[in-house]
């Protein structure tokens, strides 16, 4: 399988996903849906979990249902971190390479790759390319993107690898 399918070429410049994702929105709930990755993703998933900040954004962190070394939460509304995910159908989407899908924009923050989509509600869903697992971030329209993902990529940086997750 060819990396050059999975790369996110021609990555706009960090202010421009930045200011296109403003501040930013997922579901308020305080419940995730646990991956099912493989024995090897979810190995770089238990490692994350352990590197993942106490606080994002200035939220405490406050894991959502069912607890899961997969999952991570903060604040009310939460910000959710789901590591394991599927490859997201637009990580592969021409428009987006070439940047006209006006719904999914890539770039990078503080070394991580991001594909960021609109949500229903003002919201954003970040989902890292370019490394072994797939990890997505929902962040909520009150939290400012920017903070969350300056927040995680430290984290994310030492435990999932550069590569390609599938």
């Amino acid at each position: 399988m060819s990396s050059s399918r999975h790369r996110l070429s021609g990555l706009p410049a960090l202010a421009a996903l930045l200011a296109v994702a403003g501040c930013s929105s997922s579901d308020d709930g305080a419940a995730a849906a646990v991956p099912r990755p493989d024995a090897a993703v979810a190995k770089l998933c238990r490692n994350l979990d352990a590197k993942l900040p106490r606080t994002v954004d200035g939220q405490r962190r406050s894991d959502p249902r069912p607890a899961s070394a997969l999952t991570a939460g903060w604040g009310s509304p939460v910000i959710i971190l789901r590591c394991g995910v599927p490859r997201p159908p637009k990580m592969i989407d021409p428009k987006v390479a070439e940047g006209s899908d006006p719904d999914a924009v890539a770039g990078a923050v503080n070394g991580v790759d991001w594909l960021m989509e609109r949500q229903g509600g003002g919201g954003y869903r970040f989902t890292t390319a370019n490394r072994e697992a797939y990890v997505e971030v929902s962040v909520p329209a009150v939290r400012d993107s920017a903070t969350v993902l300056v927040a995680l990529a430290p984290a994310v940086q030492k435990a999932i690898p550069e590569g390609i997750a599938d």
